[in-house]
């Protein structure tokens, strides 16, 4: 999950491009970038395209406490979407709350049980933050997602001051790294607002990836190349992560040194993390979210 790219699931030149665009996972949004009035012949559109591709797309529906949410999930879930995105999560309680009515769905619409996975935008509000203990809410959790410019709006302030976060801004960021970590479930960085700004979207993917996130939300097709390439290991990091497995488990040592420094059980786990995701960038599944 380096790049999932959004696309306005009423806009069906736009979900087509962003189909073939090569993102490792298109959102069909039915929030956001659809108004009020449009939300009915959106959800439709969205289950057409999903029975199209089943198991491959994620949906954004909208939030609970929405007169839109439950209809959503009625009409998304059983045309198969590889994963649900919960925008406005506040808590644990509707993760919960989400994953039974899941449940119910899969069940009456003959959809195997556990086959659709969760995404949580999981701090679009200040009060989302009050609690984000999610490990072992729900198994249907894939990854928690930091969302700047919702947030930043319910602080009253702009998301970035001269490419940088505000301050509570990087504190909710800060968060969700440590949350889905705990969780033990991909981190995926806010959207960049400015597609027309490669240097910015470069910066901060480079930094994203540097603190540790999974992947970077994406909100055009022009993006995708700087995201993937931010998120996707060196040829250097790569080499060094072979020589450590080789160094620790190939001779059986609990401690060695390389390049003058040492490395034990830690770095071991690092290098088998930088191997997995070459390993699944070299060979990606093709199913856009894998559940």
């Amino acid at each position: 999950m380096r790049t999932l790219l959004f696309a306005p699931a009423d806009a069906p030149r736009k979900v087509e491009k962003a189909i073939l665009s090569g993102a490792d996972g298109v959102i069909l949004d039915l929030e956001d970038s659809v108004a009020p009035a449009g939300k009915a012949a959106a959800r439709e559109a969205a289950t057409a395209t999903l029975r199209l591709h089943p198991d491959r797309l994620v949906v954004r529906i909208n939030p609970r406490g929405t007169p839109w949410y439950l209809d959503d999930l009625a009409a998304i879930v059983p045309a198969r979407p590889a994963a649900i995105l919960l925008p406005k999560c506040s808590g644990p309680a509707d993760l919960l709350a989400l994953s039974e009515q899941i449940d119910v769905l899969e069940a009456v619409g003959g959809v195997p049980a556990g086959r659709v996975a969760v995404l949580l935008l999981a701090t679009e509000t200040a009060a989302s933050l009050g609690s984000m203990a999610y490990a072992g809410v729900s198994p249907r959790l894939r990854a928690l997602c930091f969302g700047a410019e919702d947030l930043s709006a319910d602080f009253g302030i702009e998301p970035r001051r001269e490419g940088t976060f505000a301050t509570p801004l990087a504190a909710a960021r800060t968060r969700v790294l440590i949350a889905a970590t705990a969780a033990g479930v991909a981190a995926l960085d806010t959207p960049f607002p400015d597609p027309r700004d490669p240097a910015g979207l470069a910066a901060e993917a480079a930094a994203s990836a540097a603190d540790g996130f999974s992947g970077k939300l994406c909100i055009h097709p022009a993006q995708l190349d700087a995201v993937r390439a931010a998120f996707t290991p060196s040829p250097e990091r790569i080499d060094w992560a072979r020589t450590v497995v080789r160094l620790l488990e190939g001779n059986g040592a609990g401690v060695a040194t390389l390049d003058g420094k040492m490395i034990d059980i830690a770095h071991l786990k690092l290098a088998h993390r930088v191997l997995a995701r070459a390993t699944d960038m070299a060979h990606p599944t093709g199913r856009g979210v894998d559940p």
